[in-house]
């Protein structure tokens, strides 16, 4: 029973992801999250999409901080910590008040 393929857009085929084997228990708990009229290739189709954003995020964050790095390295010049962590507070106090409206 194929658990996962792509959408279909007319230009590929679609692929099958491989099966894996879980125990009873993980089975049921996964049944038991779907919501109405979703099935378990729906669920585990998003989950994948899910995680594969994920990573990327993951990806892009390390390969920035890497740059910062580097950058450091090279010209020995940073940012006070205290800078940083006003920026950041000041997106996070902009996205709560977009958020509230």
């Amino acid at each position: 029973m194929p658990l996962l393929h792509t959408q279909y857009n007319g230009a590929m085929k679609s692929a099958i992801i491989p099966q894996i084997r879980v125990e009873p228990e993980l089975r049921a708990e996964l049944e038991s999250v779907l919501k109405q009229g979703e099935t378990l290739t729906d669920f585990i189709e998003a989950t994948v999409r899910s995680a594969i954003a994920h990573r990327r995020v993951q990806m892009a964050f390390h390969a920035r901080a890497q740059a910062a790095s580097d950058e450091y390295h090279r010209t020995g010049i940073a940012s006070p910590a205290v800078a940083v962590l006003d920026r950041l507070q000041a997106k996070l106090d902009a996205k709560r008040k977009k958020l509230a409206r």
